[in-house]
């Protein structure tokens, strides 16, 4: 007779691949969104930091489906090494969804690649201009130091 603790620990740790992929479909959006936001120009660092704040969270729901996985794979290992063939359906489902997750990781690595080095390109022009706004505020402070030091009377406006 089965053990039906082995059988729903089987079916959890299915359940909690199935779970993972759609959070890692939930990271790709959320990928995209933040892509969409380091393009535009007009976006805010609080539209960014909202994005990368729930995407966080995200990946702690991740790390969490993992432990848990990990934690019902060993209750159940022995039980699938020597009983291949009863659980056959069940580990080519678990091996199916695992191929599943293992692209969309690629993809979301891909996609955090992308978006880190148009986080570079976005964060060195806001430098750039800053270093331009600074030079410009040197300039006009310079330009209005000079001219209030400068009181020849020939330059002044008199009216008669």
């Amino acid at each position: 007779m089965e053990n039906p603790v082995d059988r729903n620990s089987i079916l959890l740790m299915c359940e909690s691949l199935e779970k993972k992929i759609g959070v890692l479909n939930q990271i790709r959006e959320m990928n995209g969104k933040q892509k969409e936001i380091l393009k535009n120009p007009r976006s805010s660092p609080d539209e960014l930091e909202e994005n990368l704040s729930r995407k966080g969270g995200l990946i702690v729901e991740l790390e969490r489906l993992d432990s848990g996985f990990s934690t019902l794979y060993e209750k159940v290992r022995e039980e699938l090494r020597t009983n291949k063939d009863k659980y056959a359906d069940e580990i080519a489902e678990m091996k199916e969804l695992i191929r599943k997750i293992t692209a969309l990781s690629a993809a979301v690595e891909r996609e955090e690649k992308e978006n880190k080095e148009l986080a570079a390109e976005r964060f060195s022009d806001v430098r750039k201009m800053a270093r331009r706004i600074r030079k410009n505020e040197k300039a006009v402070s310079s330009y209005y130091k000079t001219m209030s030091q400068s009181t020849d009377p020939g330059f002044m406006d008199q009216k008669n």
